[in-house]
């Protein structure tokens, strides 16, 4: 996947009051041997805990989004949806990783949550919008997976609700059902007005 790392040439970007961290669907099913697996997913896991105790230690929002299905959603193959049965409510797939060190403060956001609906982005659905504005907040950092479908459609509608957005270009992975279809995704992100960054331009 093409990342970009301009921490040569700009200044860091500090997250400050206004700044809230989402990460995206980092769960069990699609990590390696889960049944919806993206690609080298696992590998988002310990750059997103750099970023996750980044903004905790400036007690900043965190926001952690996940597929919460029931057992019969319309996206599975059965239901004749694309996907094989991934992220079913209260089921070890559903789980967050692990190893993502998630403060406890962080605010979980399900999606999906209902057989007849899909929804890729974080915000269709659900309050997300109503607790970022109730905490004033302007900037969203967003990483997780899968960067083709919910990092994507929560990117865009973040731009459409008029957040400025942050795009943790080291911190995603994309499912590719088509080859291009990351660097597709990460190049309509940036057109949208995302500001990709890496670690090493993040600044305290």
């Amino acid at each position: 996947m093409e990342t970009t790392n301009l921490s040569n040439t700009r200044d860091k970007v500090v997250p400050g009051p206004g700044d809230a961290l989402i990460v995206v669907d980092v769960q069990n099913d699609f990590l390696p041997h889960g049944s919806l697996a993206v690609p080298d997913g696992d590998a988002v896991v310990p750059v997103l805990n750099h970023y996750l105790a980044t903004f905790a230690a400036m007690i900043l929002p965190i926001y952690a989004t996940r597929d919460w299905h029931p057992a019969n959603h319309c996206s599975f193959k059965a239901q004749g949806g694309p996907w094989p049965p991934h992220c079913v409510a209260d089921t070890s797939g559903a789980r967050f990783a692990v190893a993502l060190q998630l403060p406890t403060a962080t605010t979980i956001i399900s999606k999906a949550t209902t057989a007849d609906k899909d929804a890729y982005s974080g915000f269709e659905g659900t309050d997300l919008d109503a607790r970022l504005r109730a905490k004033n907040t302007r900037r969203i950092f967003i990483g997780g997976l899968a960067t083709d479908y919910c990092v994507l459609n929560t990117v865009r509608d973040a731009i459409k609700l008029g957040y400025e957005v942050v795009l943790l270009t080291d911190a995603i992975r994309a499912v590719n059902v088509a080859p291009d279809d990351g660097r597709k995704a990460e190049a309509e992100m940036r057109f949208l007005g995302a500001h990709p960054i890496t670690l090493a331009e993040i600044g305290a």
